[in-house]
């Protein structure tokens, strides 16, 4: 790690290291530490899946019911973080530095807003909210419980991700990295202490979240403002229609992505609702697990896209094709491993969350469903994060929509008709191979095109 953060201290000329330097470096530098704060980030959702899962299953069901709610704010965030961060990488590399400063402050300062706003709603309307995202009758008071703490968080949760993607996209991720590591330790040392010592049970693990948010924001905003990273200045906050336009043409994939994850899991929890808690919870861990195990493809395909920005922009076309390559390849290697090794151990993963036979039988066949269509998931991911980085937002927009919503609702609401509880386990490991087929074409096109402009 400490590696990384010299390496990115010393160069301080991040448009000639990006258009110049050896591909699969730049990509490997950038990754590195992008992969680290997706994992981190992950352990946020990972490590009160595992201690709350030591209270009950209901408990367990309800961080995962949560885990929807997050995932609109996630989407929020997004939308800012990655629709100014493209704008920025792009600005940077046509050399327009002003440009990239108002986009910076606008960015931010509209995350922190809209992160206010969302938990404002969130806390008027909670018992609603907690119905919507798919709570029982015995799992609301503890839905209610949690997410009544965790909004109180979500501006740093907004202000935070919109920090990290503006730094990532200058090319200073490793400082990007340990911002959020220090929120994620932070978290995993707090939440069995809160929980256990405490003795304040699901409460303890939602406290624990809102600490570590707030704490992880400060040093996040600290580091935003060293190493060359364009500081976020009240003077260069100006949200006019053009910044607007960028920030939602840029960020709108992430938004569509993210919002549809959200559905996917209400939609989800619904229909595994009909088949008690166990399969509520069951299907919660697999979707905490594959979402760790997947942050590593986000991750890789995060640390190409400053590459990708900046090249793009300087109309270095194959330059972009060939770190498209490189990251596809390298996290398909990734996935089939995984695919291997956790097909073997399921069963024993999922008991590693919650202790309970049903909710174990649940979790593993759903596990190894999803484990199948695994490979394919680093070209999807990629070509996403591709495509809105060029800014090609309407076939992002569509890659975006193909595994969480596109396909997924309607396999969700036809699989289980037909197959009961497995048709529920099924519906992702489907989705996601249709999601494959959809974007092979798509992105050979894009690369048709690319070279004519070249």
């Amino acid at each position: 790690m400490r590696i990384f953060v010299f390496a990115m201290h010393q160069r301080t000329d991040n448009y000639t290291y990006l258009t110049q330097a050896p591909v699969r470096r730049v990509i490997l530098t950038m990754g590195a530490p992008t992969i680290v704060s997706m994992l981190v980030t992950s352990l946020y959702n990972m490590a009160d899946t595992y201690f709350v899962g030591k209270i009950n299953t209901q408990a367990t069901a309800a961080v995962g019911v949560t885990f929807a709610a997050m995932s609109v704010v996630q989407a929020v965030a997004f939308l800012f973080g990655h629709g100014s961060g493209n704008y920025i990488a792009q600005q940077l590399g046509a050399r327009h530095r002003e440009n990239a400063a108002r986009m910076a402050a606008t960015g931010f300062g509209l995350s922190i807003m809209a992160g206010v706003l969302i938990a404002m709603a969130g806390l008027l309307f909670l018992t609603p909210l907690s119905l919507l995202l798919g709570s029982t009758a015995t799992i609301l008071p503890y839905t209610e419980r949690y997410l009544g703490i965790v909004l109180l968080g979500v501006p740093f949760m907004t202000g935070s991700l919109t920090l990290n993607n503006q730094m990532r996209f200058q090319g200073n991720a490793a400082r990007a990295m340990l911002g959020v590591l220090s929120g994620a330790l932070l978290n995993i040392a707090l939440a069995p202490l809160f929980i256990f010592s405490f003795e304040w049970g699901i409460t303890g693990a939602a406290v624990a979240t809102v600490v570590s948010q707030a704490c992880g924001f400060g040093i996040l905003y600290r580091m935003s403002r060293t190493d060359g990273n364009i500081r976020v200045r009240l003077a260069d906050f100006s949200p006019s229609w053009q910044l607007l336009r960028e920030i939602f043409m840029g960020g709108m994939p992430s938004l569509l992505r993210q919002g549809l994850a959200c559905t996917a899991v209400i939609v989800l929890n619904v229909a595994a609702g009909a088949y008690g808690d166990a399969a509520i919870a069951g299907m919660s861990i697999v979707g905490r697990i594959s979402f760790f195990i997947y942050a590593v493809i986000i991750g890789l395909g995060q640390g190409f896209q400053p590459l990708c920005g900046f090249c793009y922009g300087a109309r270095l076309y194959g330059r972009v094709r060939e770190g498209f390559a490189f990251c596809v390849k390298a996290g398909t290697a990734f996935l089939v491993v995984c695919a291997v090794v956790c097909g073997f151990l399921a069963e024993d993963i999922v008991t590693l969350f919650r202790h309970d036979p049903e909710v174990v039988a649940v979790g593993a066949v759903a596990f190894r469903f999803q484990l199948i269509a695994y490979p394919l998931l680093a070209f999807v991911g990629v070509s996403n994060q591709m495509l809105q980085t060029m800014r090609l937002s309407g076939r992002a927009n569509l890659v975006a929509a193909a595994r969480s919503g596109l396909f997924f609702i309607p396999l969700a609401l036809t699989l289980p008709e037909f197959f009961g509880l497995l048709g529920v386990e099924l519906i992702q490991a489907v989705s996601d191979v249709c999601a494959f087929i959809l974007t092979l074409p798509i992105v050979t096109l894009t690369f048709r095109r690319m070279e004519e402009k070249a």
